[in-house]
């Protein structure tokens, strides 16, 4: 599913990531844990494609047998859409836009028919348990209910891989334990792969793999 090797990356002259090797197989959990500034996101960012890693150290770095760096702009852009679903810690839903309006954004960009982008919008929040809340604004729901709309949003063009940044990390407790299940849940019925970088020591040791990462290494 994801075979990266040698990742590098610099800011000027900060050395960021440090020769990463990391391989995840399809539909695993896998965990990312460490200090702050151990270079954690900056993995999880370039393995997403929302980042890029630093050249001249030619590494590599392979989704579904795709070269990712050998990727245009443009491709990359559509690769990510229809291959990979983010969840970050603070929701990043459009205010002004309902639940079920944030969820379909993907599926528009995928140029999915607006009825099909909506009725798989709809499944998806009333899996989640927010049927009463399709046309809500974010404003309007609580703290879980808007992580699970963004949770929605990431699964709605069906992509095989899911990276979560601190996903839990702005939640009350029984959210956040309400979320962890529902990760293991929607693995065991769709079949994703999930990364997740995490300081919820519950979360990384329910994960199927958990790596540790110290100052720019996986140790």
């Amino acid at each position: 599913m994801i075979k990266a090797n040698n990742i590098h990356k610099y800011y000027t002259d900060l050395h960021v990531l440090k020769g990463v090797d990391l391989n995840i197989q399809k539909g695993e959990i896998v965990s990312i844990v460490g200090a702050s500034g151990a270079g954690k996101t900056t993995l999880l960012h370039i393995l997403g494609t929302l980042d890029k890693a630093s050249s001249k150290d030619q590494g590599t770095l392979h989704i579904n047998d795709v070269d990712i760096m050998g990727l245009s702009d443009k491709n990359l852009a559509k690769f990510r859409n229809e291959h990979i679903g983010f969840i970050f810690q603070f929701h990043q839903l459009l205010p002004e836009f309902t639940a079920l309006e944030n969820v379909c954004l993907p599926a528009f960009i995928k140029r999915t028919p607006k009825k099909d982008a909506e009725n798989r919008a709809k499944e998806l929040l009333d899996f989640l348990g927010l049927n009463h809340r399709h046309h809500h604004k974010p404003g309007e729901l609580s703290g879980g209910e808007q992580q699970r709309v963004a949770v929605a949003r990431a699964l709605i063009n069906n992509p095989e891989l899911i990276f979560a940044d601190e996903p839990s990390g702005n939640l009350d407790s029984e959210s956040a334990e309400n979320l962890h299940n529902l990760f293991f849940k929607l693995r065991d019925q769709f079949g994703q792969t999930f990364v997740i970088v995490t300081h919820n020591e519950e979360l990384a040791n329910m994960a199927d793999r958990k790596l540790v990462m110290v100052d720019g290494k996986i140790v």
